[in-house]
């Protein structure tokens, strides 16, 4: 399969889940982050709001307030150019491109990539060399080059999962991939 191909059909086995599965593999997925290495040595975490069938990562907002962590989110601001912000509270989002609740740069902290220690990147397909593929926007595999002192981790469920995905020089490998 071509990267298209592996892209639609990491999609499509996204969308086949139910909601149920998708819940309770996202609350199986935050658990698992939760009890990682990767997450105990953090102190501030980029993640991001879920959007249909993606994982879910909601549950880790619960968990960062009870370790002491931060979590930021990502906000597109030009074609393939992202930040990451601390949203101050509750009235700090509002849904902006292609639906993704984002936080409101205004009511929001600008965090520096280098002040980030974990990323977790949504996926449409993994591989079982950590490579991720995302939508094709290439927002991330922009990104994750700034962010020098994170741990960088894909977030996917089991059936996203391809052979061996068709990956490009700019392709950010990932240091794990967390599914279920």
């Amino acid at each position: 399969m071509n990267r298209d191909e592996q892209r639609k059909y990491g999609i499509a086995a996204r969308n086949a889940l139910s909601m149920d599965e998708v819940r309770e593999r996202s609350r199986k997925i935050a658990e698992a982050i939760a009890a990682s290495d990767f997450w105990r040595d953090a102190a501030t975490v980029l993640s991001y709001r879920a959007v249909g069938h993606e994982v879910d990562l909601s549950a880790l907002e619960d968990c960062a307030r009870r370790d002491g962590k931060r979590i930021c989110y990502p906000l597109c601001t030009a074609p393939g150019q992202m930040i990451a912000l601390l949203p101050h509270g509750g009235k700090s989002w509002h849904r902006g491109s292609f639906g993704i609740t984002e936080p409101i740069r205004s009511l929001s902290d600008e965090i520096s990539p280098e002040g980030i220690d974990l990323v977790l990147c949504p996926c449409s397909a993994y591989d079982s060399e950590n490579h991720r593929m995302g939508m094709g926007g290439g927002y991330y595999d922009r990104y994750l080059p700034r962010c020098t002192n994170a741990h960088i981790a894909a977030v996917a469920f089991t059936v996203q999962h391809c052979e061996a995905l068709d990956t490009e020089p700019w392709d950010v490998p990932m240091e794990r991939v967390y599914a279920k």
